[in-house]
Order: structure tokens, then sequence, then C-alpha cells
């Protein structure tokens, strides 16, 4: 993982862009041009989208990880992978890593996540890290231009640091 840069953009809009991507994002609209992924980096960079970091593969930009505290006691996180790199783990593992850094960085006692409900590849992610169900909420889907039904989870510092092996 790494911090974004401008230079991003074009591969942020190729991966981030796709529908089957960005549908299942609160945030990412559908078309996502190069412009509005430059956009996005350039607030990124300046701290106005929260920690953010840039997943890469082999030296090959494929997903973003990131999280935005709510309060001085924790924060949400989210993530996407591009589609040519699912189910190889990699979102697991990126997640993995944030959550380690955001507990050691930042000491929240707990963090947040959620995914659409038609989404059960990220509920495998959640509960494969110990992520505890907390309830449903509707939340916006830009790139749906509709709001959706989510999931939401939980994950104590004390579950983390009991149940995840950090790399």
């Amino acid at each position: 993982m790494r911090p974004p840069a401008l230079a991003d953009a074009a591969r942020v809009s190729l991966l981030a862009g796709d529908y089957d991507v960005a549908c299942m994002t609160g945030t990412i609209p559908h078309p996502y041009s190069e412009q509005m992924a430059g956009e996005w980096l350039t607030g990124a960079r300046a701290g106005e989208e929260g920690v953010v970091f840039m997943i890469e593969r082999d030296g090959t930009l494929i997903g973003c990880t990131g999280y935005r505290a709510f309060a001085p006691d924790h924060a949400e996180l989210g993530y996407w992978i591009g589609k040519p790199y699912w189910g190889n783990g990699y979102a697991t593992e990126a997640v993995r890593a944030l959550i380690a850094h955001a507990f050691d960085a930042d000491g929240f006692a707990y963090l947040k996540a959620g995914h659409f409900a038609d989404n059960p590849r990220s509920e495998r992610i959640l509960r494969k890290l110990g992520f505890l169900a907390l309830g449903g909420e509707l939340r916006e889907c830009a790139a749906r231009g509709t709001t959706t039904d989510c999931l939401t989870y939980r994950l104590g510092r004390a579950e983390a640091l009991a149940n995840l092996r950090w790399p």
C-alpha cells in the first residue's frame, strides 16, 4: 500500500469507473472520468478524504482502501479492488493491513464498515477479518443514483488484536 498520487487518475478512472466496481461503493459515480478521479486524488492527497492508501500488486495499482474518522474513538473503512483482480484475496490482505494501521496510528477503540446487501464478496471479507454485524440502513449509491440497502459491521480493538495476524 502507498499514498495516492495524481498520476493514478487514469488507472483509478479505469478500475473504479467500471460499473461493477462503482455500484458497490457509496461515492464513486458512473461514469467516472479521469478528470473526476484526478479531482478526488487531489482531495485525498490534501487529507479531505481521511486516510487513503492505493493498493498495488507487483507495481501495478489494483485498488484503494482507507478510513475516515467520525469521532476520536472510531472510523469507518472502505475499499475497492479493480474487477480483473477480484477473487485473489487482495482486498482481504489490504484491509487487514489497514486495520492494523488504523488501530496503531490513530488508537481507535473500534472500526466500522458496511457493504451493500447485494455484495456478498465484501461480506465474506469483513466476516473473515472479525467484523460483527450491527444491522442495516439505507445509504446513497452514486453509481446507481439511488439509496440502497447497506449492512453495517463493527470490529473492536481487542477483538482485532486477538483474532488478526498482522502481516
